[in-house]
């Protein structure tokens, strides 16, 4: 018979005014494994929940003159991840409903046995633990392409030191082209490490305004501006115990540059609206298709945030420089999206194959995926001949005047690139940017 996997540990708050009760909750609870933090007043245990994070709270109902019940809605604010095990001495059915309804996770009746405790605690952490796998598998992208594999000397090489990292908890800067796989990286790196069981959470940097990324990273207080209607927890809350992925970070404004560093340094941060510090246990993984050694000399990007973020830096080689691997992943993309679309594509033509190799993929692995499902979707046979591989041409050169400035360049040379393209996915696939970068220059372009 196997062995049973052992129950998940967590971190617990106690709050309860019997000290004799606070000193056997911590025994029975660190006998299994658990870190164990107990308050003896509910203003201790408010101010617990507001700085540290913890994955159970067990609350007793009736803190001398306080009402544990009705701290609840207080507590969810606080904390709005972490559950609340409610503990009586009275065994009412209607106290037990209240409770429930108030937003209490569980309800144990005093005294209870260390078993019963320790299973109304593994019970919750069970959920969690579920919860945030559900969220990640739900934010992962069905064309990620799953693990990674290469034919390709330097590849191979760049995936031993990053399995070799992972075993850390450094944090580790990805650089590349766009379309390389930066994000896919990120996530094995996720999966390879001691954090694989806690939440993967990503946060692409130049999608959102200052305001909104600020909101979005480190969550905000219900009421803290205009629509906050109740209390978030921000993707650093919902990391915790496992990794951030920062996405396109030389695009992460300078003015909210100094927060970022700080959680680094401290592991501490504010959410927007509560003055109240919290702490997260969260592994950094950056990524960026910009030059930040560039950016970080003309002081648009800190130099200290710089050096913190890439105490591991990885470079993904561009497909182009990795032709070993261009008939293996358009095999690989071809039997993913017949399944997926109920297509009839089962192979590629020789002619077709010697079209994929003979191309410069500016869009990376991306665009090969895109080129691939195209095909797939549009085909009605079993193989997939050259014509319909449709690949985006490479606009012509622009004669610039010398005398332009380097904006102007970019202006005229991303105004051409438009102009020639089918689609603005295909523009940024020719120009080598993600979409929102180029949403982003077009805006400021006027384009």
């Amino acid at each position: 018979m196997p062995e049973a996997s052992p129950a998940p540990a967590g971190r617990v708050l106690a709050i309860d005014d019997d000290r004799d009760l606070l000193d056997n909750l911590r025994y029975c609870l660190e006998a299994a494994g658990h870190q164990v933090t107990v308050a003896d007043t509910l203003a201790q245990g408010l101010a617990l929940a507001a700085s540290l994070p913890f994955h159970v709270c067990l609350l007793d109902r009736n803190l001398g003159l306080d009402n544990g019940a009705e701290a609840l809605p207080r507590l969810r604010e606080l904390a709005p991840r972490m559950p609340v095990v409610m503990l009586t001495a009275h065994a009412r059915v209607d106290d037990a409903v209240a409770a429930l309804a108030a937003g209490a996770a569980d309800y144990l009746i005093k005294p209870c046995s260390a078993a019963q405790l320790q299973l109304a605690v593994a019970r919750q952490l069970d959920t969690r633990r579920l919860v945030d796998r559900v969220t990640t598998l739900e934010s992962e992208r069905e064309d990620s392409g799953g693990e990674f594999a290469s034919a390709n000397p330097a590849m191979q090489a760049l995936l031993a030191s990053a399995r070799r990292a992972a075993q850390t908890d450094a944090n580790i800067l990805v650089l590349g082209e766009s379309g390389s796989g930066k994000g896919l990286l990120a996530r094995c790196i996720h999966d390879w490490s001691a954090r694989a069981g806690a939440a993967f959470a990503t946060v692409n940097c130049p999608s959102l305004s200052p305001e909104l990324l600020e909101s979005e990273l480190f969550g905000h207080a219900r009421g803290a501006f205009t629509g906050a209607a109740q209390s978030t927890v921000g993707r650093v809350g919902h990391a915790d115990g496992g990794t951030l992925f920062l996405d396109e970070i030389g695009d992460f404004p300078l003015a909210l540059q100094p927060k970022l560093l700080r959680f680094i340094e401290d592991k501490a941060y504010e959410r927007i609206g509560d003055p109240g510090t919290r702490r997260a246990d969260v592994r950094i993984i950056a990524a960026t298709n910009h030059d930040l050694a560039a950016a970080v000399a003309a002081n648009r990007f800190r130099a200290d945030l710089y050096y913190r973020l890439k105490v591991v830096a990885l470079t993904l080689p561009p497909l182009r420089e990795r032709p070993e691997d261009l008939e293996p992943l358009a095999l690989d993309f071809l039997q993913r999206f017949a399944r997926r679309h109920g297509r009839p594509a089962r192979r590629l033509q020789p002619a077709a194959l010697a079209k994929i190799r003979g191309y410069a993929w500016p869009g990376n692995v991306r665009e090969l995926q895109n080129v691939i499902e195209r095909a797939v979707i549009l085909g009605n046979e079993a193989s997939i001949g050259p014509s319909q591989l449709l690949l985006e041409p490479v606009a012509a050169p622009v004669e610039y005047d010398t005398g332009a400035t380097l904006e102007d360049v970019e202006r005229r040379h991303m105004a051409a690139v438009l102009a020639a393209s089918d689609t603005l996915d295909a523009a940024a696939r020719t120009l080598g940017v993600d979409l929102s970068t180029l949403y982003r220059k077009r805006k400021l372009y006027g384009l």
